[in-house]
């Protein structure tokens, strides 16, 4: 077997046992991780997504108002570094 085969396999896998979403759902919370580092990682309660739409629970209330104001550009990072979108909105709490 080939990578692309394997690859294909472990898709179907995925689709067959509902898998795919929470996957995702894992893969996204790692990204934020890496992008945001320790400085915001830190105030980071949790991250889910869900419906292309990636909530984000903080426990600083400054830091949320000040990623209010780069929704955008958090998305477009996250969506890069999956090279698809996977993210539509943001929700901060």
């Amino acid at each position: 077997m080939n990578n692309t085969e394997i690859k294909d396999l472990v898709n179907i896998f995925l689709k067959k046992n509902k898998l795919e979403k929470g996957l995702l759902d894992l893969e996204v919370k790692k990204v934020w991780f890496e992008l945001m580092d320790n400085g915001i990682a830190n105030y980071t309660l949790d991250v889910n997504l869900r419906n292309k739409t990636l909530y984000i629970k903080l426990s600083s209330a400054a830091l949320k108002q000040e990623l209010s104001y780069g929704k955008e550009k958090l998305m477009d990072l996250i969506n890069k570094k999956f090279d698809k979108e996977i993210v539509q909105k943001i929700v901060l709490s």
